[in-house]
């Protein structure tokens, strides 16, 4: 048990070792409008880029160092998806920016990662933006929360993916992309910016799966001995479910934008797909606030059972100074300094041979029928 408990103990130490959440940048006040300048951390080292061109008769990923050498994919009639990876070398973004004549309040929000999950309008493309949210194993049986920022550029024959890492959580849809009897192949651009928010919201519900076996832990941990320490615990995991729910409470209303919105480059075959993803988004917003119920009633748990053992503690020691009362009260009788001989009332017990053994036997089967009488009454 001591094993299980300490394997327990160790894992939501791993999990809450780390609030990726916390490092929140800005940029200075007073900038002109649509000046992209990076807020985030940098990840890797230097830009990636790849493009995936495909239709219904081949795919391919280059990976390119120019935006220009993208050139000859965009033009033909197949279909294009520019996966950049890295945002904290400006002037390389903006030679992809400048080539795909992104809005300039656009290029600001790619680089400003602390943006809130929204969809976006213009002319000629959409801009969507959302909170990846991941979980990874740090090889101590636990696990750490991974969030970074995810923004995507839907056009008329492209679709332009910005990240700050080069985590591969959209290799599921490469490898979607690779197989030719997918519907990725064969329906348009559109269709892959549903299936790249898809697979974000999937990850959110594996991370609220991690929430949730860390908060059943902590439960069972109050349950068995309520110490100051998980506390700090339950504080983590009510900052980790608040992060959450802002990362993805806008997301409803932008998916719901691109639902009901009169959008050219969103064709009405997509709009099915979308509203399952608002389905999703909408369960994952449920499940939030559920989770966040149970931390708000771990506390009140924790309180409980302090409270509890408390009363344990207290009912023990009551007890004991229960007995002792009359225990107290005969020794103190036979404890008074009355002279026998001087004194008309005489307690024979002071002169008897056996008067000291028999006062100790007399206060143990005292104390005894006390014990009986309160094991009777179901107090002990």
């Amino acid at each position: 048990m001591k094993k299980i408990k300490k394997k327990a103990v160790s894992k939501l130490n791993s999990i809450f070792q780390q609030h990726p959440h916390k490092q929140v940048f800005r940029k200075p006040p007073g900038q002109m409008p649509g000046t992209p300048i990076h807020t985030g951390m940098q990840r890797i080292d230097r830009v990636l880029m790849t493009v995936h061109d495909f239709d219904e008769d081949h795919y391919e990923a280059i990976p390119i160092e120019k935006i220009e050498k993208s050139e000859p994919y965009i033009e033909n009639k197949s279909k294009t998806w520019i996966q950049v990876r890295g945002l904290h070398d400006i002037e390389t973004l903006k030679t992809v920016w400048d080539y795909f004549a992104l809005h300039p309040l656009v290029q600001e929000d790619i680089v400003s990662t602390s943006q809130r999950p929204k969809v976006e309008h213009y002319p000629d493309h959409v801009y969507i933006v959302l909170r990846m949210i991941t979980h990874r194993s740090n090889g101590t049986d636990g696990m750490k929360l991974h969030t970074e920022q995810v923004s995507i550029v839907l056009g008329a024959n492209f679709v332009l993916t910005f990240q700050e890492s080069d985590d591969p959580v959209f290799d599921p849809v490469i490898k979607r992309l690779e197989l030719s009897t997918t519907r990725l192949r064969k329906l348009g651009p559109d269709y892959l910016a549903y299936a790249l928010m898809d697979t974000i919201v999937d990850h959110y519900f594996h991370a609220l799966d991690e929430i949730g076996e860390s908060i059943e832990t902590v439960e069972e941990l109050i349950i068995e001995n309520p110490i100051t320490e998980y506390i700090q615990k339950m504080h983590a995991l009510r900052r980790d479910l608040i992060f959450f729910r802002k990362s993805v409470w806008s997301l409803r209303d932008g998916i719901n934008s691109l639902i009901r919105d009169d959008q050219p480059l969103i064709t009405s075959d997509v709009k099915v797909y979308l509203r399952d993803v608002y389905d999703h988004v909408v369960q994952v917003i449920d499940s939030i606030e559920t989770s966040r119920e149970m931390v708000i009633g771990l506390f009140d748990m924790y309180m409980s059972s302090l409270s509890h053992r408390m009363n344990e503690v207290m009912k023990v020691l009551t007890i004991i100074a229960t007995i002792f009362i009359p225990l107290t009260f005969i020794a103190g009788i036979y404890g008074m300094n009355f002279d026998p001989e001087a004194s008309p009332f005489n307690m024979p017990e002071l002169n008897w041979y056996y008067g000291y053994p028999m006062s100790l036997l007399f206060m143990l089967m005292v104390s005894l029928g006390m014990l009986y009488f309160f094991r009777r009454k179901g107090w002990i």
